[in-house]
């Protein structure tokens, strides 16, 4: 009989290979439930329209190409998940158009211009596996200098209209491209009538700000992707939907390979392209002026170049405009609205608060406490929901906390040495009940764990009514300014000066 495999001898990128954690505590009761579901998916099967033989083979063979990049990654956000999250894309679309050459005829590899491509790693996957192409970004990764001259990356803002139009690319991709979600189709269709364009929709975006819903009987993330589609068919494409294989609960990608009109009604095709957009947005708001949508060139000189029909020479003097003139790109610089820009001492005055109504709150739960052999009896506190803390606290307050993202509970959150939030209920931390630390942990982290440690003053041992519920050596903060250690990033700038 073969050994199981040690833990730590288990690589998972939660794509192919799943966690362990969850193989131990979720499969089981997920295969329970889905062998008695009758539940019909409002999504298509995960990857319908390619071979998923060829998809396992070449996803492996790229995983292993560019698996050193998780360890390099300079971003902030984390590197397995976009890493293996774009490599599955990319093998999506080499596969993709692979097929597609072979349907045409075509021996020339497809170009590409991903819009809104972020830290850039599908287009480097893409321009590496010989797909002539470049991604555009209103703001610049730090990650995009690691690539090196054979990866295409600009920073520019995007803005939908006459001069940003691709007549020369194959394809536009919108991988989580945000506002130019809905314009991509348009974009496409008026480039030129062999443009195709991919979308992996994601935030929720119409053409004029942020998607209202209007079907309630649908999930918002169901009726967006359905405005999407629907927004495709508008342009003339046949629309096909599919599930992607990637770490991400928004999955589902919207393809326009193919026209459903002959190259003669392009222009017809363009009129309506306009009439859609201006009446989503005479229907999403009262408009000061109702000719908003039609202050573009007729494009069906890009469009119609093999139907060999020509623009009226009225048309030409209104080149170079935008589609929409209350168009909102993307700031070039990031608003940080995480509560992480909030005054210190607001933030500390409100979780002082927070945390004495849970201490406060009756009846208290308490907890004994072992420090050297004699038993205290340490206050835990209630939990309330954050409906009940939210009502404790002055109007001011909340409005400044309105202001930031996610309110009263990102700041909560924040603060996770005090507080746990657990389904919109809030909790008084307590570290003895903290698990330790798992040897699979990636090295990465626990390096950032060790140098971390000890680096940040203890809140329970300096206003908790019962001090810290650890002993000094076991809690990872600092009991008191003597017990401080500097942190490694004031050590490292200071070794640099």
């Amino acid at each position: 009989m073969r050994n199981a495999p040690f833990p730590e001898d288990w690589f998972s990128d939660g794509i192919a290979y799943p966690k362990l954690a969850w193989l131990g505590n979720e499969l089981l009761s997920k295969l329970a439930k889905w062998s008695v579901e009758q539940k019909p998916s409002e999504f298509k099967s995960t990857l319908s329209l390619i071979s998923v033989a060829k998809y396992s083979k070449v996803y492996q063979n790229l995983k292993e190409k560019y698996k050193e990049m998780v360890k390099v990654w300079p971003e902030v956000t984390d590197p397995e998940k976009f890493v293996y999250e774009d490599v599955a894309i990319a093998t999506y679309l080499l596969i993709l158009w692979e097929e597609e050459r072979k349907e045409k005829g075509l021996t020339k590899k497809q170009s590409f211009v991903d819009l809104g491509c972020g830290n850039g790693l599908l287009v480097h996957i893409l321009n590496n596996e010989g797909h002539s192409g470049r991604g555009i970004d209103v703001r610049r990764r730090k990650i995009w200098d690691m690539y090196g001259p054979e990866t295409h990356l600009e920073e520019s803002t995007i803005m939908p209209g006459d001069s940003h139009l691709f007549p020369d690319t194959d394809w536009l991709i919108g991988n989580h491209s945000d506002e130019l979600t809905p314009w991509i189709p348009v974009i496409a269709a008026r480039s030129s009538y062999s443009c195709s364009y991919f979308v992996l929709p994601c935030c929720f975006f119409d053409f004029h700000g942020k998607y209202s819903r209007r079907q309630s009987k649908k999930t918002q993330y169901r009726e967006y992707l359905d405005f999407v589609a629907e927004v495709g068919s508008v342009c003339g494409f046949h629309v096909e939907e599919d599930c992607l294989r990637i770490p991400s609960t928004k999955r589902v990608s919207l393809i326009g390979k193919n026209r459903i009109y002959p190259p003669a009604e392009c222009a017809l095709i363009d009129q309506q392209i306009t009439q859609y957009i201006n009446n989503r947005q005479t229907c999403a708001v009262v408009m000061c002026d109702r000719r908003v949508g039609f202050n573009h060139k007729d494009h069906s000189d890009g469009l119609c170049k093999e139907a060999g029909s020509e623009l009226p020479e009225n048309e030409t003097e209104t080149a170079g405009t935008t589609w929409m003139p209350g168009f909102q790109p993307r700031e070039k610089v990031v608003q940080i609205r995480n509560c992480a820009s909030l005054p210190q001492d607001f933030v500390d005055d409100v979780v002082l608060h927070v945390a004495n109504l849970l201490l406060n709150a009756t009846p208290p739960k308490s907890c004994s406490n072992m420090h050297g052999g004699n038993t205290n009896i340490w206050n835990q506190g209630e939990s309330l929901s954050l409906k009940e803390v939210a009502e404790h606290l002055n109007k001011e307050t909340l409005k400044r906390l309105k202001s930031e993202y996610g309110g009263l509970q990102t700041l909560l959150k924040n603060n996770h040495q005090v507080f746990e939030v657990l389904n919109g209920r809030v909790h008084i931390r307590d570290w003895r009940k903290e698990k330790p630390s798992r040897k699979t942990k990636p090295e990465v982290k626990r390096h950032l764990s060790a140098e971390a440690f000890k680096t940040r003053l203890c809140w329970f041992f300096i206003h908790h009514p019962d001090g810290c519920s650890l002993p000094s050596e076991s809690c990872p903060y600092a009991h008191g300014t003597e017990d401080l250690r500097q942190s490694q990033v004031i050590k490292k700038k200071k070794h640099l000066q």
